[in-house]
């Protein structure tokens, strides 16, 4: 099927979103024993909304982590630039935070405290009653304050997920940047989570680029697609808009025609690219 009914764009054309975080000409490459450069991202444009919701699609190998981890301050670019509200991006900063997969959460402290370190770390200006609050209050977010005093061991893998989205949430940052987040769960847990995760961003909303392998994911969760071409030197080969208004109704959009063309078309496009890889 040709997906024509939908708009989309490539990273050449002019999109018409606003730039609260803006990336230009990005490239990201390293260096090599014979002294050339592995050219990981090569001129990557992108403008995301302060309130929108993106996902980053593509091959393993193509850069999408790499891209995520540069927005995060955690690597730096080769050449380029990335501005969040306008200042350039050199480093790690509170108003970026992460949600990694393997939920990074510290044994030794119970989930309220892993909550309250970042609160701490971040928030040095707020006075104990407010911290506390603060926790409390994105605990009940994720459902997790029957499970506040537990330790990390004694809680399932999605409640250990739902903790790290509480602590990067709990900073108030601008941006939240997830790297597949979902992507250790089972079915039935993914489900769940993401729901509860689209629930808490449709009532607070903020800007998100969310790295996925996951086709159906994207297009639940996201506003717009950003389909990767293969690495080495990868850019975006397509930006595609879900047409869908917010709050979603997952049963709903399946059921409708613009989903399934959506869909298709996202695979046809990596379809393409894994068989050029071969």
């Amino acid at each position: 099927m040709e997906y024509t009914s939908l708009p989309s764009t490539t990273q050449n054309e002019v999109m018409p979103h606003t730039g609260f975080l803006e990336i230009e000409n990005l490239v990201k490459s390293y260096p090599t024993p014979d002294k050339s450069n592995f050219v990981v991202l090569d001129g990557v444009n992108l403008c995301i909304g302060e309130d929108e919701y993106i996902s980053v699609i593509g091959h393993s190998g193509c850069g999408k982590s790499t891209l995520l981890k540069i927005i995060g301050g955690l690597e730096k670019a080769t050449s380029g630039s990335v501005r969040l509200d306008g200042k350039e991006i050199r480093k790690p900063g509170a108003e970026r935070m992460m949600v990694f997969q393997n939920y990074a959460l510290l044994p030794w402290l119970t989930v309220r405290e892993n909550v309250r370190l970042a609160v701490d770390e971040v928030l040095k200006n707020a006075n104990r009653a407010e911290k506390i609050s603060i926790v409390n209050e994105h605990l009940a977010m994720v459902n997790l304050t029957a499970a506040a005093e537990k330790y990390p061991e004694e809680i399932s893998g999605g409640m250990k997920q739902r903790v790290g989205i509480a602590r990067a949430l709990a900073t108030r940052p601008k941006m939240l940047l997830m790297d597949e987040p979902f992507g250790a769960l089972d079915a039935l847990t993914r489900g769940k989570l993401q729901r509860q995760v689209l629930d808490i961003w449709e009532n607070n909303r903020q800007a998100v680029m969310m790295v996925t392998h996951d086709v159906d994911e994207a297009i639940y969760m996201s506003d717009r697609i950003v389909l990767m071409t293969n690495g080495p030197e990868a850019t975006i080969g397509e930006i595609l808009e879900v047409p869908f208004p917010h709050p979603r109704d997952r049963a709903a959009m399946r059921n409708s025609k613009d989903y399934f063309e959506l869909r298709n078309h996202a695979l046809n496009f990596l379809d393409r690219y894994f068989t050029q890889d071969e």
